[in-house]
């Protein structure tokens, strides 16, 4: 272990906002990321409040930047998930498949994975050509899409998704979570189109290959054909990897500011990329100050 080296998992803008800020700092970032760097930021159809960016930027396109940032301050990802990280001898290990790498201080920004199913039942035969995000379908055309869920993440998807696609999206109330700015682009637009009060119990598979929702509206069943099918009803922190002996010092860990939760992963109500990266950057910051203190 050098010295210098400190562990950040996840490479979403809190990730990399934080390694940035380290390597500026004189350190050593190392940077584990199970898929792809930028996180749900992949998903974005539009970031309108993201500083420097005046008629706004996609999400993807935002991702591009941050990845040559990342790549003009020499920082590499490695491109593993790790499986398990703990804490021992005043040092933190985590393990991927194929390291074990050891730090003083770790960021965690890891970020939320999606809930699955919300009661609703899927054969497995079909459960691969489900979808909770939007990064993998955007070059599908003409494909009928149903997403369901009410905020945020469901409008803003729908929107990606209706420049090339047909789209419904499926509340199972009246109550709508999203920006009011969101559903009323949704509103507008001809290519999407929104039921409320539809409760999906069950998804599965047309003799011609399709999806088959079905669907309970005022206690009268319906049907609901589609060609793909988004889960956009809620996400959960992703932090299975940290073992039993961590969860039990983490809040002294935190108080000692060796081990901070930046972005998603914190649970905090509001989830925006500027919040997260100026969280990756304060963390960085605190470990900076703490190492020249000594």
């Amino acid at each position: 272990m050098a010295e210098n080296e400190i562990i950040i998992i996840g490479a979403g803008p809190a990730g990399i906002a934080a390694a940035i800020q380290l390597k500026r700092s004189g350190f050593n970032p190392i940077v584990f990321e199970k898929k792809n760097i930028g996180g749900l930021l992949n998903n974005a159809n539009l970031v309108e409040n993201y500083p420097g960016f005046p008629g706004g930027i996609t999400g993807p396109d935002l991702v591009i930047l941050f990845k040559e940032q990342l790549e003009s301050f020499g920082i590499d990802i490695i491109y593993e998930q790790v499986q398990s990280l703990d804490y021992d001898n005043e040092l933190f290990t985590a393990t991927t498949e194929s390291n074990k790498i050891e730090s003083k201080a770790v960021i965690i920004a890891s970020g939320t994975k999606p809930k699955l199913s919300d009661g609703i039942t899927i054969p497995s035969k079909i459960k691969n050509r489900i979808y909770y995000e939007v990064a993998d379908l955007l070059e599908l055309e003409e494909k009928n899409i149903t997403i369901i869920g009410a905020g945020d993440a469901a409008f803003d998807y729908a929107l990606n998704l209706a420049r090339k696609n047909s789209i419904t999206i499926l509340n199972r109330s009246d109550n709508i979570k999203c920006l009011p700015l969101l559903y009323e682009r949704v509103k507008d637009n001809n290519s999407i189109k929104y039921l409320s009060q539809i409760q999906v119990f069950e998804i599965d598979e047309t003799a011609t290959n399709k999806l088959l929702l079905k669907c309970r509206n005022n206690n009268e069943d319906i049907d609901i054909i589609s060609d793909c099918v988004i889960l956009a009803f809620g996400r959960e922190l992703l932090l299975d990897f940290m073992t039993e002996n961590l969860l039990k010092q983490k809040d002294e860990l935190e108080k000692k500011e060796l081990l901070h939760f930046v972005g998603d992963v914190n649970g905090r109500l509001y989830r925006q990329t500027s919040i997260a990266v100026g969280e990756g950057v304060l963390a960085a910051m605190k470990i900076a100050g703490k190492n020249r203190t000594k």
